[in-house]
């Protein structure tokens, strides 16, 4: 069966995972923080598994014009809820309204469940209540600007969470949110890749799992495994065939941290990626890194406080970042922060500069290109 569905992602990586979408061969259409792309049960899988910079997987199961509790109710009863829904599913449904005549998201949420009560009860001949004692469906009812959505979401946790950081420092990325960066970057497997402020290691872990091509998602589960109209196979062949396809490339992977005890945690969320030959975890300053290697990339994700004397050191930590890779000039450098000032302390104007949210904060990748070989 074709189903609509969507991805979801951070404020200001749409293109990223449109970008991986189409890589996979589906045709896209991107508004914001959503990337719509049709497919059947195996692409809900496919997509879960491989997508690297996306939150969720949701499928579509109608959207239609609500200006009234009457028309949302008839709206969502319309639909053949069996089809999706064994009698004893669970089937907690979240709600959202932004900018919509409907917008007591309690009434919104507890009308869409009623209207499906209805209609289960209806198809399955039950006067009771319906048990829901069995598989969870998570459902979401969503209306923006009057346009009701009704969602099932095929992840359940967060596809950031890929199982194998079990230890993190203060303030860490996301690990779909380090997985975008490198995606941003003009990175190849075949290029050094350095991460100066390491943390947990998330960053470098990513672009390992990217060079080694290992789906983010092989390890973990999924809210869709327990879908009754999702065959137990499909997961294991999915899994199977990216278990087949993971390479044993050779990757010059730095990541380095002026905190010891960072650079274990990293270690071991490294071992438990699976990549921690692949990455070399060093505890360095930012001030006295140095290398011979040229043609890399740097992504950094450097602390930035609030308070007066974090923002003085983050801002010690850009100065020595702008003097020491003015020395490297045909890295690539991308560096997220939020010091919107960070131009400055660097020394010198980025060659971009590109808005992002990490959670509810702003901050910008301050991008400067390396100088690219001559061509002889």
């Amino acid at each position: 069966m074709k189903y609509q569905l969507v991805a979801t992602m951070a404020a200001g990586f749409e293109s990223v995972t449109a970008r991986e979408l189409q890589d996979m061969g589906y045709k896209t259409r991107t508004e914001n923080g959503k990337v719509y792309f049709e497919g059947d049960e195996r692409d809900i899988a496919y997509t879960n598994v491989w997508l690297r910079s996306a939150d969720r997987i949701k499928i579509i199961v109608t959207q239609f014009k609500a200006l009234s509790f009457e028309e949302l109710f008839e709206g969502v009863r319309a639909i053949a809820w069996a089809d999706y829904l064994p009698l004893d599913a669970q089937f907690p449904v979240a709600g959202r309204a932004v900018r919509s005549k409907l917008h007591s998201e309690p009434d919104v949420q507890a009308i869409t469940k009623k209207a499906i009560v209805d209609s289960l009860s209806a198809t399955y001949h039950r006067h009771s209540r319906l048990p829901e004692t069995g598989d969870k469906y998570p459902l979401e009812v969503s209306i923006l600007k009057d346009i009701a959505t009704i969602t099932i979401d095929s992840t359940g946790s967060s596809l950031f969470k890929r199982g194998y950081r079990v230890a993190k420092g203060p303030a860490p990325l996301k690990e779909n949110f380090a997985a975008a960066l490198v995606m941003l970057t003009n990175w190849h497997p075949n290029m050094p890749f350095y991460d100066p402020t390491t943390g947990s290691g998330t960053i470098a872990i990513e672009a390992a799992l990217i060079g080694r091509n290992i789906a983010p998602g092989i390890k973990r589960d999924f809210a869709f495994s327990n879908f009754h109209f999702m065959k137990p196979s499909i997961l294991a062949d999915v899994r199977e065939e990216a278990d087949s396809l993971i390479n044993n490339n050779e990757l010059t992977i730095i990541g380095g941290d002026i905190n010891q005890e960072m650079i274990e945690i990293a270690n071991v969320n490294a071992q438990n990626a699976g990549v921690l030959h692949n990455i070399r975890f060093r505890q360095v300053a930012v001030k006295d890194f140095h290398t011979d290697l040229e043609d890399g990339v740097i992504i950094a994700n450097p602390p930035y406080g609030k308070r007066m004397n974090d923002v003085e050191a983050a801002r010690r930590v850009a100065t020595e970042m702008g003097d020491v890779y003015r020395t490297m000039p045909t890295w690539s450098k991308y560096i997220l922060t939020g010091d919107l000032e960070f131009e400055r302390f660097y020394g010198q104007k980025a060659t971009k500069r590109r808005k992002l949210y990490n959670g509810a904060i702003r901050t910008d990748l301050f991008q400067y290109w390396g100088k690219r070989p001559a061509k002889h």
